[in-house]
């Protein structure tokens, strides 16, 4: 079975956030750990410069995990913890479109604060190449919450071989089975949503 790829970016540039994806990128070496050939390839990104995290959001993959807090005061925008980088989906979206490409993951897991509300997902339809996968937050979290609802998603998506579904398909059938996982062991309702997104009517004119 071929590989499935996941696309690490870290935008919080700081030290929990360090931490957090060090945690990400463990959980998926240890999948990796118990199979012959590894199953998971893994991408990791931790940069401020403007062309090297585009190239890292429209990049072809299976998982495209973008860790950062979520700015939505005027436009949803992806920051870092001390505020020199910042990615608005809306320039994001432009940008894109100036290069013929948008964003061409399977799924996106935006684990940031409030990246589920409508506001985002309207902006990040403006910058998908194809139909995806969507997780996003409908509230504040921490890392708690991030590593917790990680650990059960990654579990379930390389656990179960999907037969039958597409590779969307699978990240959605996880991140179900992740909440309903995260509702289990915390006795809290989960703060990730999931749900399918399709480029708007923009999108398609623009990056087509």
């Amino acid at each position: 079975m071929k590989a499935k790829r996941v696309s690490l970016l870290d935008i919080g540039l700081d030290s929990s956030f360090d931490a957090a994806m060090t945690f990400v990128q463990s959980t998926l070496q240890n999948i990796n750990a118990e199979h012959p050939q590894p199953i998971v390839d893994i991408d990791f990104v931790r940069s401020r410069d403007p062309d090297t995290v585009l190239t890292a959001f429209t990049a072809s993959c299976d998982v495209l995990h973008v860790m950062a807090h979520g700015d939505h005061s005027s436009t949803p925008t992806f920051a870092s913890s001390d505020g020199r980088t910042k990615i608005s989906l809306e320039a994001l979206g432009e940008e894109a479109a100036s290069r013929g490409r948008g964003i061409s993951a399977h799924a996106i897991l935006a684990d940031g604060c409030k990246t589920g509300t409508g506001a985002w997902q309207k902006a990040v339809r403006d910058c998908l190449q194809d139909e995806v996968t969507y997780i996003g937050t409908s509230a504040q979290i921490g890392w708690h919450e991030s590593g917790v609802f990680c650990s059960a998603f990654y579990g379930a998506l390389f656990r179960n071989r999907g037969r039958g579904m597409t590779r969307a398909e699978q990240a959605q059938d996880a991140a179900e089975r992740a909440i309903e996982a995260y509702t289990l062991l915390t006795d809290r309702n989960c703060p990730f949503r999931v749900l399918t997104l399709t480029p708007s009517r923009w999108a398609r004119m623009a990056l087509a």
